[in-house]
């Protein structure tokens, strides 16, 4: 079980609603106070991803989900009696990441809506009817920003990686793309259970990525299983004990079918980059598959798994003690031998999360097996390295200059198969 944040009592204290995947979906159950009657409210055959307000005098939960889409996310109801169908309260003709703050008793709501390719619009909407009372933010100078910089928007698709299993993606193209050329291929990755990276939802990193592509490059994303999608218990569950190990096999098979499907995409040139546990995910990539990828860029990776927080490593790997070779396996730092690329390894010295002794170990493990790598360490700077004037602009053309340097998006190889 997943860490349940959506505990809330009804019926003066009597009963509890409880977030349980016992079935196999993600769903709300009502339970009396000493756990004698159990009645589930969400019986729709979808995860109800989170619990999003209680009206209990109107008998209604409202919570998000998003049935038929994994990248987007909308508010549905049910009755709290958990009879009848649940209903789509988000507009029907409106897809892309809907996030509300509802009132007590469900009457009023502020509605976030964005895509990818659409920054966030706020607006006051009455409930159930989610008819639009204000328009809080008037953004339309920054959509139209947006809209000129992001000139080519992130395509969604699925790449089938073998055995019936799909993956959701994303890709951009640059600006003036040419099909019958080659072009290198930046992989971005998490791939871990804290997050999802292939999202119908506005981020500001999309320009970056745009930027990118238009230097010559394609930009991609892949969510693997065991990120936290709407996909069901199995889809989450499958990392138990394989955190890093599962997630970077699907990746690196994802990028291995879309370069065999779109002859536009180099395969002997791809590069990797993450934050967090997305760094991790590239170590993993760069030295597990090294095969595949050419160019890696960890920033504030975690080396070794006996390194990071009781409360996430423990949750998705067990206890070291009682299962160290799990821990040993999904460690990266002990497949370091595996390095053949080139890889850019950052950190903030004063990380407070992902603590930056881990990146300390692995320079040394690296240095002990003979390997070439650089590395960029920003002076007591926490998780975020965002302190201090210039940080940020700072990481990013770090980032970028080392992907056009090692990994060049000139015309080599551009005219793969043309005869």
């Amino acid at each position: 079980m997943d860490v349940n944040d959506d505990l809330r009592w009804i019926s003066g204290g009597k009963e509890l609603l409880w977030v349980s995947e016992r079935d196999g979906w993600r769903h709300v159950y009502r339970v009396s106070r000493d756990g004698s009657k159990s009645t589930l409210i969400t019986t729709d055959a979808h995860d109800a991803m989170s619990v999003e307000s209680v009206d209990e005098p109107g008998g209604w939960l409202y919570y998000a989900a998003s049935p038929e889409n994994a990248t987007q996310l909308y508010l549905y109801r049910t009755r709290l009696d958990g009879r009848g169908k649940a209903e789509r309260v988000s507009p029907a003709n409106v897809p892309g990441r809907h996030l509300y703050d509802i009132s007590p008793h469900a009457a009023w709501a502020f509605h976030t809506y964005s895509t990818a390719s659409l920054p966030p619009t706020i607006e006051l909407i009455r409930l159930p009817g989610h008819a639009v009372v204000r328009k809080l933010v008037d953004d339309s100078a920054r959509h139209r920003t947006v809209a000129r910089v992001l000139h080519n928007p992130p395509e969604f698709f699925k790449v089938p990686v073998g055995d019936g299993l799909e993956l959701d993606a994303w890709m951009i193209k640059p600006k003036d793309f040419d099909s019958t050329r080659a072009y290198p291929l930046l992989m971005y990755v998490y791939g871990e259970p804290a997050g999802q990276t292939v999202v119908d939802g506005y981020s500001a990193q999309l320009l970056w990525y745009q930027a990118i592509a238009d230097q010559g490059y394609v930009v991609a994303s892949v969510d693997n299983r065991g990120t936290p999608a709407p996909r069901g218990r199995a889809w989450r569950k499958s990392v138990y004990k394989q955190i890093g190990v599962l997630s970077s096999r699907d990746q690196a098979e994802a990028v291995r079918a879309l370069t065999r499907a779109r002859p536009y995409l180099d395969p002997t040139r791809v590069a990797v980059w993450g934050w967090s546990g997305g760094g991790s995910s590239t170590l993993q990539a760069m030295f597990r598959y090294p095969d595949v990828y050419h160019v890696g860029m960890a920033v504030a990776p975690v080396p070794d798994q006996l390194l990071y927080d009781t409360i996430y490593q423990e949750r998705y790997m067990g206890l070291p003690k009682l299962d160290p070779e799990a821990y040993n396996k999904a460690s990266p730092i002990n497949f370091a031998q595996g390095l053949r690329g080139k890889l850019l390894v950052v950190h903030g010295s004063g990380d407070d999360n992902v603590h930056y002794q881990g990146t300390e170990r692995l320079a040394n493990r690296l240095v002990e097996l003979g390997k070439s790598f650089d590395f960029m360490v920003y002076p007591n700077r926490s998780h975020c390295i965002c302190e201090g004037a210039g940080t940020t602009l700072h990481v990013y053309s770090l980032l970028t200059r080392y992907l056009v340097d090692k990994l060049p998006a000139g015309p080599r190889a551009q005219q793969r198969n043309i005869p």
